[in-house]
């Protein structure tokens, strides 16, 4: 398959990356709460919590989930798309005195950030389902090359018709058919007035 883009394509992601812009420019995203949520915490502190290890998350925002995870025995790499989010994440970072590697970068070219892996949890609060369609099979590529044996994705996102456009959004179909060699273990439905869910994923135990 070719690497060239079209001109759509690239029209696409260049849209994405100014909404996302905006919204941190305007200092109001509505994903990044300041708040770890409950399913996360669940996954670590909870009743058969994951042993620490190496973590990376995707689309990391200000950090708030970073700096859990470290805080929790991780060691976490994260990684953002915004210039602005990732100076404010490394800020609070240092601030916690959090142990966490913040990179700038594309979560569907993580070849280019330098996070090499293998990661034993990889986090998505809302990253996923507002990537562009032509970018996913690169983002279940890279979570895939990066995983461990046994490896743990927990996505949180929004379902196709969240928002006024024709793709964004994320159905558990979608996930079971992208992600070759993981198996869809839980789809929980979130809370919010439009239809979220909490889907997670794990590698198979051996290639």
């Amino acid at each position: 398959m070719s690497g060239t883009r079209t001109a759509a394509e690239l029209d696409q992601e260049a849209a994405v990356r100014s909404v996302l812009e905006d919204f941190y420019r305007d200092g109001k995203p509505p994903w990044d709460s300041g708040v770890t949520p409950p399913e996360l915490v669940a996954l670590v502190e909870g009743p058969g919590a994951l042993m620490p290890g190496q973590v990376l998350e995707l689309g990391c925002g200000t950090g708030t989930n970073a700096v859990y995870l470290a805080r929790h025995g991780w060691r976490v790499a994260a990684v953002d798309l915004v210039d602005r989010a990732v100076r404010q994440a490394r800020e609070k970072a240092a601030a916690a005195g959090a142990d966490v590697t913040v990179l700038c970068g594309d979560a569907t070219r993580l070849d280019e950030v330098g996070v090499p892996g293998p990661y034993d949890l990889f986090f998505d609060l809302s990253c996923y389902c507002g990537i562009p369609p032509h970018r996913r099979d690169a983002y279940a590529a890279g979570l895939t090359k990066r995983a461990a044996p046994g490896a743990r994705l927990l996505m949180f996102g929004y379902g196709p018709g969240a928002f006024d456009d024709s793709w964004s959004g994320v159905t558990a179909d979608e996930l079971g058919a992208r992600f070759t060699g993981w198996q869809l273990a839980d789809v929980t439905p979130g809370t919010n007035p439009v239809p979220t869910f909490w889907f997670t994923l794990q590698r198979a135990a051996a290639a």
